[in-house]
């Protein structure tokens, strides 16, 4: 659950689209 809010607020400070995607893709295959 920690890593899925931590997901929602890298999509939400990336502001671009695409970067928040990428970075929320990584965070959940390392996760």
């Amino acid at each position: 659950v920690n890593l899925k809010f931590h997901s929602k607020k890298v999509l939400i400070t990336g502001g671009s689209g695409m970067i928040g995607i990428q970075l929320c893709d990584l965070l959940l295959e390392k996760g």
